[in-house]
């Protein structure tokens, strides 16, 4: 299990999604928020004209934000950490044993994630949502949405098992990927989910014995994909027979070989 120890300048913040939080020194604050920072002003972000107008947009914003990140299922809230007496410490991690990546935008590109992999980012890192679609949310694992990341700055993403980078343009530009398996991608990545085959004795095959379901995720285009090596269903898998759910019989596993 890896963690990511940020060092922070003085003024300097960034904010993580609540429950991958660490540690910190005493000299960073810690603040809870309903939102991440956001291109459209609704970000939680203090300040700014606007008077009366402007606080009206920015609730909008933040009601709004809260409520996509509902459906997909997540922390309502948000955690910014801030340095205030030089320079400051914070650790985060993940929920699964696995990897992390620190992510760099430069402005050019937005990085899609799949909703459990974000783990942290600076505060020049804008937070959205992207939807799928009903019928490519629900297909490929992921819900109705992926998280998205805009601007400028580092976001750190963390995944289970080991990562590795593939770019389709490199295979032909199309790879067809485990619907759990994918992480992140860069933009201009085409994300689709595809059935394997049709319902026929092949397709059900597939469905039933090889472990796959009915549907593999398609990633297209020219830029960087992550990949994962293990999807939590198979952590789930594994955990389950190491605490003897592969060893209950028909007599409720009263020969297995843990009795006696």
């Amino acid at each position: 299990m890896q963690m990511a120890v940020v060092n922070l300048g003085l003024g300097q913040t960034v904010y993580c999604e609540a429950g991958k939080f660490l540690f910190k020194t005493t000299n960073v604050t810690m603040e809870t928020r309903l939102s991440g920072p956001s291109a459209g002003g609704g970000g939680g972000q203090r300040g700014g004209a606007g008077g009366m107008g402007g606080m009206l947009r920015q609730a909008v914003g933040t009601a709004m934000q809260a409520g996509q990140r509902a459906l997909a299922g997540e922390s309502l809230a948000f955690q910014y950490f801030t340095s205030t007496g030089g320079e400051g410490t914070v650790g985060f991690a993940g929920v699964l044993p696995g990897e992390m990546r620190a992510l760099e935008l430069d402005g050019s590109r937005a990085w899609f994630a799949e909703k459990d992999a974000f783990v942290a980012a600076e505060s020049t890192v804008q937070f959205g949502i992207a939807f799928q679609g009903g019928r490519t949310g629900r297909s490929g694992g992921e819900g109705f949405v992926l998280e998205k990341f805009t601007g400028r700055g580092t976001v750190i993403i963390a995944g289970a098992g080991n990562f590795i980078d593939l770019n389709p343009a490199d295979f032909g530009g199309r790879i067809e990927v485990d619907t759990g398996c994918v992480v992140a991608f860069e933009e201009g990545i085409q994300y689709g989910v595809q059935r394997i085959g049709g319902l026929n004795r092949q397709g059900l095959m597939n469905a039933v014995f090889g472990g796959e379901g009915l549907s593999l995720a398609t990633l297209e285009g020219n830029g960087r994909v992550i990949l994962q090596s293990l999807t939590i269903e198979s952590l789930a898998n594994a955990l389950r027979k190491a605490q003897g759910g592969d060893k209950q019989g028909p007599t409720g596993g009263l020969f297995s070989t843990d009795a006696g």
